[in-house]
């Protein structure tokens, strides 16, 4: 069993974060207190969702999350709302005021003054323990449906598998289509059966539309979950019988680091308070490093 952290930075990423989080206590049947009244052991038993919480020797889980945002307002929220006994306190880390969306300013100011705290905060959950060269996946959810089409819509396990290969569900700008695939790892939930999923990946594999590098022609990976998605109370998503989330490498996420690559260009011409010039271009270099892995 392995652990994983969960870092939620800015506004937006806290916002998402809290949000995320409410659904796994749902999905888990744990209170907003932390409590999980069905578990009747301490470490012990099915405690898969352990990946994501850290069980206490009283019996309440805790998130592996760290909340970072330079301007104190939105965690404010998440400290004072519904779950707030849900999170450590030392893991919700604000600072005194934003950066006002100048770049120098966050990275030699006003974020040196936090990053010390948030860095320990993460190797007090990761416990130090070292990882490889970050890869970045590309994540594609379907089917995105609204509440208001909830009974107008029922589609198949070959329509929604169909739909993570379409730019329109992807999580990531960029066209899968112009790119190869060297893995995809689809994982469902709901009334679906190995047979469909099987039906539905051979017929993605005979698109010439989706390409997949020569040396992993075959590079599909399945975790089939029996249990519907848990939609949040009141929220934009219909309940549905069936969904899949897909995690895939494919060279097309190259086109996302071009842009960035292109913004950090710009950023480089403009004269920046504070800002090295030599420490941006050892970034860049570091991107185009990442950026050419992917287009060989």
């Amino acid at each position: 069993q392995r652990e994983c952290i969960s870092i939620h930075v800015g506004q937006a990423g806290v916002q998402i974060g809290n949000a995320c989080w409410e659904l796994y206590c749902l999905e888990h049947g744990i209170q907003p207190d932390g409590q999980m009244p069905s578990d009747k052991t301490v470490g012990g038993g099915d405690d898969s969702y352990n990946t994501f919480f850290s069980e206490t020797g009283a019996g309440k889980h805790v998130p592996r999350a760290v909340f970072v945002d330079l301007e104190p307002t939105v965690i404010d929220e998440v400290r004072s709302g519904t779950y707030r006994q849900l999170f450590h306190p030392e893991q919700l880390i604000t600072g005194k005021e934003d950066a006002a969306n100048n770049y120098a300013r966050g990275h030699y100011t006003i974020g040196k003054e936090i990053i010390d705290i948030v860095l320990d905060r993460i190797r007090k959950l990761t416990n130090l323990v070292p990882y490889p060269r970050i890869h970045f996946p590309l994540a594609t959810y379907a089917p995105v449906i609204s509440a208001e089409k909830a009974y107008h819509e029922q589609l198949s396990v070959s329509e929604i598998t169909n739909a993570c290969f379409e730019p329109a569900n992807q999580l990531v700008k960029c066209d899968p289509r112009h790119g190869k695939y060297m893995a995809c790892c689809l994982l469902y939930r709901g009334d679906v059966v190995p047979k469909d999923v099987n039906a539905a990946i051979a017929t993605i594999k005979t698109k010439r539309s989706i390409q997949f590098v020569d040396w992993c022609p075959t590079g599909f990976k399945v975790g089939i979950n029996y249990q519907p998605p848990t939609v949040v109370p009141g929220g934009d998503l219909a309940k549905v019988q069936r969904a899949v989330c897909m995690l895939s490498n494919t060279t097309a996420i190259a086109e996302a680091w071009a842009r960035l690559d292109h913004k950090f260009d710009l950023i480089g011409r403009g004269i920046l308070k504070g800002t090295k010039r030599l420490k941006l271009k050892q970034e860049q270099v570091y991107c185009n490093a990442f950026l050419n892995a992917f287009q060989t």
